[in-house]
């Protein structure tokens, strides 16, 4: 898998100037103008030595062609990120090894592979920093989605072969969830939430039971569901798929990996683009008003 990767010293500038150059590829949308193109901010990987950020292309690829830019944000101070959350106008937070359980109020288990401090530490920051920023959106994709339901208060399976032994959905490839090769099972999406407005009528998608396909990679899952949030997928086997806040806002996690089938998922990343967009139109319009009563 294609991967871009820097030292710990990697600085939001140079993120800035590596991306704008990536993302000027002929994968942009072609109807949205540059002046209204979104700034999404998007997370990093660290290896648990702390001396590499990584981030598999897919990512960015997705949100370019979504008609997007895709911005990666490295960890920061609380100071440094109050800074540069103003900028942005949505927030994607990637996947990658596990979350602390004491973050979640459990002792480690033996199949738990716990993240570098300095990604797990940053991730929570900035998950209830978004949360703080109404109505900025947010999608979370695998750990991504773990994070959503951990910084809002809610637990985690921690291995769902070991928790749900009799299982027979297949939530990570061959070769495991850290293996290169995603799995692939059938989601359910919940009647009446977000997801399946954004999937309904969307090719490969049953309109009666809104069941599709999805790439699959993880071996942990929602348990206990933090405050506010929805259930709006799940598998055969009972196990929570994505995550949602009800209402208005663009909150949402899914623990399947959409960059990698973007022709069925294409739509989610479209919506997460519209809602950054009208975040951005929010940001100016206010900046507006406060200009002119400062006049």
């Amino acid at each position: 898998m294609k991967k871009l990767r820097s030292p710990v010293t990697l600085t939001w500038v140079a993120a800035a100037c590596i991306f704008s150059q990536c993302l000027a590829a002929p994968a942009l949308s072609q109807n949205v103008t540059s002046e209204s193109k979104p700034v999404i901010g998007i997370n990093l990987d660290l290896n648990t030595e702390g001396s590499k950020y990584s981030i598999s292309a897919r990512y960015l690829d997705a949100i370019a062609k979504a008609g997007g830019i895709a911005l990666v944000v490295p960890p920061m101070s609380a100071a440094e990120l109050a800074q540069v959350l103003p900028s942005l106008d949505g927030m994607l937070m990637i996947g990658g090894d596990d979350y602390p359980p004491p973050s979640y109020g459990q002792k480690t288990e033996e199949k738990t592979s716990v993240m570098a401090p300095a990604r797990s530490q940053f991730d929570m920051l900035v998950v209830r920093s978004v949360l703080a920023q109404p109505p900025m959106p947010y999608l979370g994709i695998c750990a991504g989605s773990q994070v959503l339901n951990i910084a809002s208060g809610g637990e985690l399976i921690q291995d769902i072969p070991t928790a749900k032994p009799e299982s027979k959905v297949a939530h990570s490839g061959k070769n495991g969830w850290q293996g290169n090769a995603a799995g692939s099972h059938v989601v359910t999406l919940s009647p009446g939430s977000k997801l399946a407005a954004i999937y309904s009528g969307n090719s490969g998608v049953s309109s009666n039971s809104m069941a599709f396909a999805v790439p699959t990679s993880h071996h942990q899952c929602v348990s206990k569901l933090g405050k506010d949030l929805k259930v709006a997928a799940t598998t055969d086997d009972g196990v929570t798929e994505a995550v949602e806040i009800p209402g208005d806002r663009f909150i949402v996690g899914v623990q399947w990996h959409p960059e990698r089938d973007f022709e069925r998922n294409g739509v989610l990343f479209a919506e997460l683009v519209k809602q950054a967009r009208a975040y951005h139109s929010t940001k100016a319009k206010v900046a507006l008003i406060n200009a002119s009563v400062d006049k």
